[in-house]
């Protein structure tokens, strides 16, 4: 969400900034302030009413007190009228109010001033200093759906007989690979980095989907539970609504910030990428395990917790000695609430590409302005919004798709990485079930 008060006091920022995201921004600045000057036009008339009311309202004493019926019969029926004036221009400020809230919430962040700008995935930049490790030399590798299914570990047509496509049942020493490389990323995160383990909801009202900007630009991406009467569940899209919306309508205080949280979740997805991509396989699934971090923090703070977050990300596929990249997104590839992502790309070779396998966003104030999230200074006095950050920590479907295909062995084995072996009882390689 955006302040309206800043988008009135620089206008020409805000539509250069959504200029950058290949957008309208003089239109979209333009219908924003009018229907801002038409609110505070009304406010205005509504507080002369009011005074006016007060006003009428003490007179009619004085007026019978004088007993000037004549008087005080014209000034009641004034106030009548403008209670029924007042009451319509409240119902008018609720109409202007819904839809000044609306435009605002369909508008995206605006990008940092170090994003590059670009129209696709084409433009974004590699982070050269973040790079790591060398593609491994495999002859003909496969790709991970044919070692698993060829492990008998890997199942896309029964779980298409019981869910359909884009879900998987996943048996024996892979079900409990998954298991592990979620025990071992928190372990990492919590013992390492000093996130805070939490077990979140899965199922969250709209006000936390809206908090993080889920709703309502992409609704038809979300599975939507209408249970009963009233507000519907939703089944999260990634552990970051139910984290992030912890301080939903909160007044944080300074001293506990940062807050850094992460969580391992099943994550819920209707629309699954672009349509004819990834069609088999575990890349894009309707549901998948996602281990994410999540960090509140101060607007001086932000930017050096990106970072930070990136490292922790990162550390993950270091320890598995995964070769991977990170690029800095470009404007016409960042996510709606992001003023700048870093993707982690790790090296596939049954695709013979990298492919994203995190990514780790500063939203800056703009989640915490749509949550109305604030923190307070040591000095007592509310300084404004927090700053929200989240990244996968890793995506842990996509984590596994990554060691099947770099530990791929000639005799179709796959060998268990050294950082995951004791999570795995001690077993060093995974063979046909």
């Amino acid at each position: 969400m955006h302040d309206i008060r800043i988008i009135r006091d620089n206008p020409d920022a805000f539509a250069a900034g959504l200029g950058r995201r290949g957008l309208d921004g003089k239109v979209l600045a333009e219908d924003l302030l009018a229907k801002d000057k038409a609110l505070r036009e009304l406010l205005t008339r509504l507080q002369t009413q009011q005074a006016r009311r007060n006003e009428a309202s003490k007179l009619i004493g004085q007026a019978k007190q004088k007993k000037d019926e004549t008087q005080a019969k014209a000034l009641m029926d004034e106030v009548a009228g403008l209670k029924d004036a007042i009451q319509q221009g409240e119902a008018e400020q609720r109409d202007l109010e819904a839809g000044l809230r609306d435009a605002l919430a369909v508008i995206p962040n605006i990008p940092a001033a170090d994003v590059p700008d670009g129209a696709d995935e084409s433009a974004n930049v590699p982070v050269t200093a973040r790079a790591f490790g060398t593609p491994p030399g495999i002859n003909n590798p496969k790709q991970h759906f044919e070692i698993g299914e060829a492990l008998g570990q890997m199942d896309f047509e029964r779980a298409a007989k019981v869910s359909g496509a884009r879900f998987v049942y996943l048996k024996s020493d892979l079900a409990r690979l998954e298991r592990a490389i979620a025990a071992f990323m928190l372990d990492t995160h919590t013992r390492q980095f000093g996130y805070q383990e939490v077990s979140p909801p899965v199922l969250v009202h709209s006000g936390a989907m809206f908090g993080t900007g889920q709703l309502p630009k992409f609704q038809d991406d979300l599975f939507r539970l209408p249970v009963g009467e009233g507000d519907p569940f939703w089944l999260i899209p990634t552990a970051e609504v139910p984290l992030t919306n912890i301080v939903n309508d909160e007044i944080v205080s300074e001293a506990e910030l940062p807050l850094r949280m992460t969580a391992f979740t099943p994550c819920f997805r209707a629309e699954a990428g672009a349509a004819g991509r990834d069609t088999r396989g575990m890349i894009r699934m309707h549901q998948f395990s996602k281990v994410e971090l999540v960090s509140i923090t101060t607007p001086d703070q932000s930017a050096a917790e990106h970072e930070r977050m990136t490292d922790a990300a990162q550390e993950i596929l270091k320890k598995l000695d995964l070769a991977h990249r990170v690029v800095t997104l470009c404007t016409g590839d960042m996510g709606f609430g992001a003023q700048k992502t870093y993707d982690i790309e790790v090296w596939l070779p049954g695709q013979n590409a990298y492919r994203e396998i995190s990514s780790c966003s500063n939203c800056g104030p703009f989640q915490a302005l749509r949550m109305n999230s604030r923190y307070r200074g040591s000095d007592g006095k509310v300084k404004g919004p927090v700053h929200t950050l989240n990244g996968s920590g890793l995506a842990v479907g996509r984590t596994l798709v990554a060691i099947l295909e770099n530990y791929q062995q000639p005799d179709g084995s796959v060998a268990i990485p050294a950082a995951l072996q004791s999570y795995m009882g001690g077993k060093t390689v995974i063979t046909k079930a």
